[in-house]
């Protein structure tokens, strides 16, 4: 008698193919002794029918489950589970003991506590996915990236992929971004003077690593990307928060005993603002006069596209006092998380020896797929396509915040991907995020932007990376209406 065609159910959040799932799906019986050895399947024809999927589909499962010794047929009797299949634990589980350790004294240094807020996992189930950072999986080559994957996973390739490259990443990676990446921004640099990272983010973690101390100063934008607030927190440095106006971050508002000075020059994070190139002039001056460090935070560095960007803080340096940060993860795909640094050699000699001695290096099968859809032409395509799109939902966003009378706090003089926005005072964002999140609308609230004790509550960021244009204009308008709701309701 067949186990019970019941039973078997397909999880629909799964990933992969039907195929797969239906090998993990039966390799979990198995393994978990619910499928016992000898134990016959249904056959493929009623497993078909009960999980609603071509038959062939079903057989090819089983028919790969055979080969792996999961499973083994005997004739036209059906497929049973093979005597050689893997069994389950024979010892009884463990009751659960409790923890006896005070962990409050035990853990020596608390990473938790921060300012980074949390984000729902579950973007992708809203309607109106106004959120920064996310990507649009329509506008990327799936196509090219799995071809490219596929030649990096070759014959040719095997040894630069199965390596370690110990301290140094991939050559052919390093090229690219050496050759064109770094160009297109005025940059000139040598293989030596750039490190790969994953991400900006592990990017600024180094630098902060390697340039901070406790008994020195960090002078970071106001409002700012938290995250950076929160690593600068752990490395127990001095904080001090600059305000920002409409054209950044203002260098007559750095103190005297900066050391190292945090900016994003080209799309200020979060107001989007641009810093001209007077002022980038300037801030260098400043910095040479404090003999300070800049780090900047190139994140959006390929989002341009209403008119040339300009040229990169770091093309300005003369003094080897700029380290640049760049990632692919706004332009690719988030979940990438590969970004790189550039600066002199001593400072990445340093930041080399960090991070082989926390992760060595990024896989290497990352590196040369990155490497592929660069050089093979796929990622400038794929820059242009997003530009394009980008702009029109940029001008559609535009088009109805104008129509709803909303306030734009900041937007990028060259592009980026998001509207910084102000509500009329009174109106929490954090509250007014929570009521729109059940109408299947999701923004950004502005408060954890802000490092100061009365940060302000009433600014929000909303993005337009991930939301087609023809849905932009309700989206703002159930936005607008449950902004007049709230300024009505605090009015009161």
């Amino acid at each position: 008698m067949a186990a019970p065609v019941e039973t078997f159910f397909l999880d629909q959040d799964a990933q992969g193919t039907l195929q797969a799932q239906i090998q993990q799906m039966i390799a979990e019986a198995i393994l978990s002794g619910r499928l016992p050895r000898g134990e016959k399947l249904p056959s493929t024809r009623r497993l078909s029918a009960h999980l609603g999927v071509s038959r062939i589909t079903v057989t090819l499962a089983y028919t790969e489950l055979q080969a792996n010794d999961y499973l083994s047929s005997k004739g036209r009797s059906g497929f049973y589970v093979s005597e050689n299949a893997p069994e389950p634990p024979s010892f009884k589980l463990r009751a659960r003991s409790e923890d006896t350790v005070d962990w409050q004294r035990a853990i020596g240094t608390s990473f938790t506590g921060g300012s980074t807020p949390q984000k729902p996992l579950d973007w992708r189930t809203n309607k109106y996915q106004f959120i920064y950072g996310q990507a649009d999986s329509n506008l990327f080559d799936h196509n090219a990236w799995r071809l490219c994957a596929l030649r990096a996973l070759g014959q040719k390739d095997h040894k630069a992929m199965m390596g370690d490259y110990y301290d140094q990443d991939d050559p052919q990676l390093i090229e690219f971004i050496t050759r064109h990446i770094l160009p297109r921004r005025g940059i000139l640099a040598r293989p030596e003077e750039i490190l790969i990272t994953l991400g900006a983010q592990n990017a600024l973690w180094l630098s902060a690593q390697v340039l901070l101390t406790q008994r020195r100063t960090a002078a970071i934008e106001d409002p700012c990307y938290y995250s950076l607030r929160d690593i600068l927190m752990q490395s127990r440095c001095h904080v001090c928060p600059i305000p920002v106006d409409r054209d950044g971050l203002p260098p007559d508002g750095l103190p005297e005993g900066t050391d190292v000075i945090f900016t994003t020059p080209s799309h200020q994070s979060p107001t989007t603002a641009t810093m001209p190139i007077e002022r980038r002039k300037n801030l260098l001056e400043r910095a040479r006069e404090l003999d300070a460090i800049v780090v900047e935070d190139d994140y959006d560095f390929e989002m341009s596209f209403l008119k040339p960007p300009s040229p990169a803080l770091k093309s300005l340096d003369r003094e080897g006092r700029v380290v640049y940060v760049g990632s692919f993860s706004k332009s690719l795909f988030p979940g990438l998380r590969l970004g790189f640094l550039v600066g002199s050699e001593p400072f990445v000699r340093e930041a080399r020896a960090l991070r082989s001695a926390v992760l060595r290096h990024p896989p290497g099968l990352i590196q040369r797929t990155v490497a592929y859809f660069l050089s093979l032409g796929h990622y400038d395509a794929m820059v242009r396509r997003i530009g394009a799109a980008y702009q029109e939902r940029r001008e559609v966003m535009n088009t109805a915040i104008s129509e709803q009378g909303l306030t734009i706090a900041g937007r990028g003089v060259f592009g980026g991907s998001a509207f910084w926005m102000q509500a009329p005072l009174g109106v929490d964002t954090s509250l007014l995020a929570q009521q729109l999140h059940t109408q299947s609308v999701l923004i950004e609230p502005g408060a954890p932007f802000f490092g100061t004790p009365d940060r302000p509550d009433h600014h929000y960021r909303i993005a337009y990376s991930s939301i087609p244009s023809s849905l932009i204009p309700q989206g703002i308008a159930l936005i607008g209406d449950a902004i007049r709701q709230a300024a009505l309701t605090g009015a009161k």
